[in-house]
């Protein structure tokens, strides 16, 4: 149960992190 929750957040981090390089991407272009 432990790992799936992790794997859940590291998913939810990574998007994130995707989001933020989408929206740093966008406003420097």
């Amino acid at each position: 149960r432990m790992m799936r929750d992790s794997k859940i957040t590291q998913i939810y981090e990574g998007t994130n992190e995707i989001q933020k390089l989408v929206i740093s991407g966008a406003i420097l272009r």
